[in-house]
């Protein structure tokens, strides 16, 4: 083990990638002296049975996928610290009443709600969206939906929100619950949507209250 401790303090990646090839050496080594031990003179059978030992060709894809492009993961970076902050905003101005995280959506956006319940489906624009179910669901409503943001993530050109909403519906009875939405983005806005939420709830928020 003491090779290796140097190798680790001392030189750095190249050393670490040199490791198999040391391996694969001793290894060899061992086995030349197994086999004269045993007296068996089938010695090359004996190596191309040692599927453990590293070729050199699985060293060089270790040494290319380590190195990756820096510029590539800086533009990414930059993509997804834009994306969160314009979602974040969105959001931001949805709960101080001066927008809404609709205000995102291309035109031709896709929105899926997963579940079952009246509005679960997918819709092929924003439009469509804001007809069959935002204006249907603020119509059961006595106070717009306030959203309290748990955390909001983002991975390339998706940006995933845990969020909290809350709305007194028209009978004077609350109205919470908590959503999921995941966001594929282009050039700052929203083109593909998939929103995860209690489909009970907002079933029952559909089916007890009518709209105004």
């Amino acid at each position: 083990m003491r090779y290796l401790s140097q190798i680790f303090t001392g030189a750095g990646l190249i050393g670490l990638l040199a490791i198999p090839v040391m391996m694969q050496a001793r290894a060899k080594a061992e086995i030349q002296s197994n086999v004269t031990a045993f007296g068996s003179s089938d010695y090359p059978t004996v190596l191309n049975q040692q599927s453990f030992l590293v070729q050199p060709s699985a060293i060089a894809d270790v040494s290319q996928a380590t190195a990756s492009n820096p510029a590539d993961a800086q533009a990414t970076q930059m993509i997804e610290q834009r994306n969160k902050a314009t979602v974040q905003q969105s959001f931001d101005q949805w709960r101080n009443g001066t927008g809404s995280a609709f205000d995102l959506l291309a035109p031709d956006v896709t929105w899926t709600i997963t579940g079952t319940g009246a509005t679960a489906g997918t819709y092929r624009s924003r439009q469509a969206l804001l007809d069959q179910v935002i204006s249907p669901t603020s119509a059961r409503l006595s106070t717009p939906i306030v959203p309290t943001v748990r955390g909001i993530w983002a991975d390339g050109d998706m940006v995933i929100v845990l969020w909290d909403g809350e709305a007194t519906a028209r009978d004077g009875r609350a109205y919470r619950n908590t959503y999921t939405w995941y966001f594929r983005m282009k050039d700052d806005q929203v083109i593909e949507a998939i929103a995860f939420l209690d489909m009970s709830k907002f079933t029952e928020l559909w089916t007890r209250v009518s709209p105004s």
